[in-house]
């Protein structure tokens, strides 16, 4: 039996009783999308062993993930595995975040089939290899409370639904999202990592979902051949206006987000910046309320992260530090850095300024159709 598996007692008893003197009484609030008004609670816990940080994190809300949970077939736990080659990159969920969130699974009364599914950036069965996803399923498949447990790379799988971005030029594209992260029956887990990022300034729990979303080619179609997520990204503008889209076809769906800060990445990420040992775990069923915790772990200024406005002012959750209520036990000026932002973060904020042919009010229209437009279509 594994170190982990063994002191299951141990380590619910002691994330209980810190919990208990935070629990919110509260049911929790119904998964629709409307004006949000709530104080959700945050669980912020800091501590030296990264698996039982994240177990002390779901433990410390466990009330608001109960009554989710108990509704659910299955679940579903959504990592990050944004490269599969290079091991130790800390842009990628790590091995021991699974097993906190395992732990907490195998504890909570949930009893069913489990998956760890993703669509990364490249080829995710060899990123599972990589990052030792497989020695996890192995240790948690005997699991009583556990029926099924097993890893699926959602590219390979290739079941979709298509949903829609905006491009470059502002017209409206077609993308295939993977069909998994819009079950129903499923209690949905963003495993999310604290990181800076080359488009949007930083990368949460909101984004994992969104840009874990869309496919590309598999790998017997070369996996390079062709990738909706591209055109997430295509703009620094547009990709905040498509994670904010994609979120709210999400959303929905959403059980409990789950944001490893035991090391951060500063810099260049999402994938090539420096690792920040924050040592700090999140977690909330509250996904945007979530990630607003995490902006301020990182020191980053959260009106710079533009899809995060964007859900918050669009009724997808509470962005609002005031209104959100802290439990865990961490104090946030005892856990926060400054965390160094992507070196073109200038480009990145360019969101907050007028749309460059709109900023008079007048629209440059094509050449054929007589020039110049007023923002009500008429010349």
């Amino acid at each position: 039996m594994s170190r982990l598996l063994s002191r299951r007692g141990f380590l619910w008893g002691s994330a209980a009783a810190v919990a208990g003197k935070t629990l919110l009484s509260q049911a929790a609030r119904a998964q629709s999308i409307a004006p949000y008004a709530d104080t959700p609670a945050v669980a912020l816990v800091s501590g030296s062993d990264r698996a039982q940080n994240i177990l002390r994190a779901l433990v410390a809300i466990d009330d608001q993930i109960q009554p989710i949970l108990r509704t659910k077939t299955s679940v579903l736990i959504k990592p990050n595995v944004v490269v599969s080659g290079a091991p130790n990159v800390p842009a990628c969920t790590h091995a021991d975040a699974l097993r906190g969130i395992l732990e907490y699974i195998a504890g909570s009364g949930f009893k069913g089939p489990v998956v760890i599914a993703e669509a990364g950036a490249e080829y995710t069965t060899a990123g599972f290899q990589t990052y030792g996803y497989p020695a996890v399923v192995n240790q948690y498949r005997s699991s009583s409370a556990i029926t099924s447990l097993d890893l699926i790379d959602l590219n390979e799988e290739g079941r979709y639904l298509v949903q829609q971005v905006v491009d470059a030029n502002l017209h409206v594209q077609p993308i295939r999202v993977a069909a998994r992260l819009f079950d129903p029956d499923a209690f949905i887990i963003s495993a999310a990592i604290m990181k800076t990022h080359d488009r949007v300034v930083a990368t949460m729990s909101v984004k994992n979902m969104a840009m874990g979303a869309p496919l590309h080619a598999t790998y017997a179609e070369g996996w390079s051949t062709w990738s909706n997520k591209p055109k997430m990204h295509n703009t620094y503008r547009l990709a905040n206006v498509n994670i904010y889209q994609m979120a709210k076809e999400l959303k929905r769906y959403w059980g409990v987000a789950v944001i490893d800060g035991y090391e951060g990445m500063e810099g260049n990420g999402p994938s090539s910046g420096t690792a920040v040992p924050s040592r700090v775990a999140i977690a909330s069923t509250d996904f945007l309320a979530a990630d607003r915790v995490g902006v301020e772990c990182m020191g980053i200024n959260p009106d710079w992260v533009g899809y995060l406005n964007y859900a918050w002012k669009l009724g997808l959750g509470q962005y609002d530090l005031a209104k959100i209520n802290l439990v865990g036990g961490a104090a946030l000026a005892s856990v926060k850095r400054t965390y160094k932002l992507h070196d073109q973060v200038a480009d990145e904020l360019e969101w907050m300024q007028p749309f460059p042919l709109c900023n008079t009010g007048v629209v440059r229209g094509p050449r054929d159709l007589g020039g110049w437009f007023d923002g009500r279509g008429r010349r």
